[in-house]
């Protein structure tokens, strides 16, 4: 079992991924649905962002359950493994963002103003605000990259939100 104030920690952490887990279900939700209807790109990149996040989250929640139960020895393996998943799920959406825009530039296609895919990015940009700057402060203290990283995938969702509602209220 983990000493008293890093369990504190881990309980924390906990809580900001299960907050994290319940936004990442509704954006996701909505912004795939609006992105099919709307045939935006840019709204579906979020919306697997979203996923990706949530897969994210996943990852960390079985990290910290293995600290949590194994004590920080036990969960360096498990760190390492999170961290090396968490930056494939990065590079996968990397990948996809470029070639779908690349996609839409060669083809001159693009996609259609939605007033759900705009609600929920504006919605986005202060929650994963929230959501990222707390997640920077825990893993000052376990020292974890998993966490850490998590926390810049926080970030990077707020930022990548401001950017899709810049592009939804220009396209309607």
């Amino acid at each position: 079992m983990a000493s008293a104030p890093r369990r504190a920690l881990i309980e924390r952490a906990f809580r900001l991924e299960y907050a994290t887990v319940v936004w990442m279900v509704i954006e996701a939700a909505v912004t795939i649905s609006a992105a099919v209807d709307a045939a935006s790109v840019s709204l579906l990149a979020f919306g697997i962002d979203s996923l990706i996040e949530l897969a994210s989250t996943g990852i960390l929640l079985w990290r910290l359950t293995v600290e949590l139960h194994h004590e920080q020895a036990f969960a360096e393996g498990a760190e390492r493994t999170a961290s090396r998943i968490a930056g494939g799920f990065l590079f996968a959406l990397a990948a996809y963002v470029v070639s779908a825009a690349g996609w839409n530039l060669w083809t001159r296609t693009g996609g259609s103003f939605s007033l759900p895919g705009l609600i929920v990015t504006m919605l986005a940009m202060p929650v994963m605000y929230v959501l990222a700057r707390q997640k920077i402060e825990v893993p000052e203290a376990p020292g974890s990259r998993a966490m850490r990283a998590d926390a810049m995938e926080s970030a990077t969702c707020g930022w990548l939100s401001a950017v899709i509602v810049v592009g939804l209220i220009v396209r309607g």
